[in-house]
């Protein structure tokens, strides 16, 4: 049988849910079956490791990412930017010295913003496909006039109700509508469950305090502040507590001051960023997302798979993922939305048992094998 040889472009392999998932996908593929390039802008990242020895990686640059604006770091970014940017203005150059000529049955943007890459690409006649894992109706940038484009794909993946039925309506034509394919990005149950066994060193809560966590890379649209806010809002009016935050950004030392600012050192925690933060899953009692926007939240299917209450805001994917409701406690996406969450969480535990039950009884739709078959059809019948 011959092989389909497809590309897939995405910027980095660093620890975000989007790089997360595209790794998941590739090690569930049959490497009997594709031929598949794996082309990062910066080879970087800590899902590098875990790429399949059969997928050939591909890179533009090598180093680490610069999330800093240090006077030191301007002009590595600056070569950078305009190293990638020749590629874009002249993909010729990529297929001819990059990618060696080769010619792809199926191009795969892995994230929205390696649209103009895959769509600058000399093989006119690939079929192309976008996964759009992100809001791209909450994204400064990303106007009518640029979210129309992806209507040049073959295929338009996306990962939520609320982001197709926002393509639905700038839909022209049955024809883009039908392109249009929402799927569920795929989560390792087992292995997730197996990374939660790991010993945790040096805790930093005790036992016997209701414990939120938190996990993602620290943005503003995180809603970090927000929560932090909350939580000094709730231990001020005597509601006992502890809040875990997992994960690292350029925000990290403007949410950090605040922390501080609030005098919640005692209460709340930055780990800051951890490879494997299931073990504090796990552990903790709630799991609470400040988010201000979305695509689909990964962390949000990992905490069902440990049956941990949810509060959430009212954010694309959430509704999906929580079922309306019945699984998680879905909050306006506010300050005021944040704080009644957890309050309810804190002063009814006939709830956090409620949606225990519910969580325990319902068969999860996002499970490995079943996303990476849709997958699997989509790109075989493209």
């Amino acid at each position: 049988m011959k092989k389909k040889k497809i590309l897939i472009r995405i910027g980095s392999l660093r620890h975000g849910g989007a790089e997360k998932v595209l790794v998941n996908f590739l090690k569930n593929l049959p490497p009997d079956k594709y031929e598949i390039d794996l082309l990062v802008n910066l080879y970087s990242g800590m899902y590098l490791k875990e790429v399949p020895f059969w997928i050939n990686l591909r890179y533009l640059i090598k180093g680490e990412m610069i999330t800093t604006n240090r006077p030191k770091d301007i002009p590595i970014k600056a070569f950078r930017v305009l190293y990638e940017k020749m590629f874009l203005w002249f993909p010729f150059l990529l297929y001819r010295f990059i990618l060696k000529n080769k010619k792809y049955d199926v191009e795969i943007a892995a994230i929205h913003a390696m649209y103009k890459e895959i769509l600058s690409s000399p093989q006119k006649n690939s079929k192309k496909i976008i996964w759009v894992h992100n809001d791209i109706f909450s994204i400064k940038g990303y106007t009518t006039k640029v979210i129309r484009e992806f209507f040049r794909f073959d295929r338009i993946l996306v990962i939520s109700n609320k982001i197709r039925d926002g393509m639905y309506e700038l839909a022209d034509s049955d024809d883009e509508k039908a392109a249009i394919i929402k799927i569920f990005n795929p989560i390792d149950r087992e292995d997730t469950l197996r990374k939660s066994d790991a010993e945790i060193q040096d805790y930093p809560f005790t036992e016997n305090l209701p414990t939120f966590v938190s996990i993602g890379t620290v943005f503003p649209q995180k809603g970090y502040d927000r929560l932090l806010n909350v939580h000094k809002k709730l231990i001020d009016e005597g509601l006992k507590h502890q809040l875990l935050i997992i994960g690292d950004g350029y925000d990290f030392n403007t949410i950090q001051n605040q922390l501080n600012k609030l005098g919640l050192q005692e209460t709340a925690k930055m780990l800051g960023f951890t490879s494997n933060p299931y073990p504090y899953l796990k552990r903790a009692d709630f799991y609470v997302m400040s988010s201000r926007y979305e695509g689909f939240p990964t962390v949000i299917a990992e905490a069902l798979i440990f049956n941990k209450p949810i509060s959430a805001t009212d954010i694309s994917g959430i509704r999906d993922l929580l079922q309306d409701g019945r699984l998680g406690n879905i909050t306006p996406n506010s300050e005021e939305g944040i704080y009644e969450g957890m309050k309810k969480f804190l002063t009814d535990k006939d709830l956090t048992e409620e949606y225990k039950k519910e969580i325990a009884q319902t068969e999860l739709p996002f499970v490995l094998e079943k996303s990476v078959e849709h997958l699997q059809k989509i790109i075989d019948e493209v």
